[in-house]
Parts: C-alpha cells; structure tokens; sequence
C-alpha cells in the first residue's frame, strides 16, 4: 500500500501495517463524529506516526499512485471533517 501525508511525501506500508492503519482510520472517524478535538488529534497523531514510523520512504523523483492520501500533519477537525464529510458543512446553521 502507498500512502502519501501531503506536503510531506509517500511511504510504502507492508500489508500488516496497513491493516493496523485501517484499525487506526476507524478511530479517526469516530473522533471526527463525536466533534472531538483532542481525540481527533490524538488519532490522527497515531494515524502519522504509524506511516512515518513503520512505512518506507519513497524517493521524492519517484510518483507513485497513492491507495491512500492523508491531510498534512496540521489539519484541524474542521478541515478534515470538510474533507472528508463536505456534505457536514452545507447542513450547519449559520
């Protein structure tokens, strides 16, 4: 699996670490519906360690197409909540 953190680079994860990546989205998804900030940020801190930590860096020259493209380390809960439910955003009051 290829997984691209934008603005920083692509890493190669073997199938095990995916598998763990995907547990890990799952408790992401979860802080992005509970509207919790500090558990989303603690998740997508876990989420990016996990890359960073157990995945092999891909050679800037080289592009690969990316299974999987997470926001840069700096996302709020807003913008990945935008990114990733932009429907959210059309439905809250004014």
């Amino acid at each position: 699996m290829i997984v691209r953190i934008l603005h920083e680079g692509q890493y190669r994860l073997s199938g095990a670490t995916a598998e763990r990546l995907r547990d890990a989205d799952a408790r992401l998804v979860a802080e992005l519906g509970a509207m919790d900030e500090e558990g989303f940020r603690t998740a997508y801190g876990e989420m990016l360690t996990l890359v960073r930590r157990e995945g092999t860096p891909l050679p800037e020259a080289e592009i690969h197409e990316s299974d999987l493209i997470l926001p840069a380390a700096d996302t709020t809960l807003e913008e990945a909540r935008a990114l990733f439910h932009p429907s959210v955003g059309d439905s809250a009051p004014a």
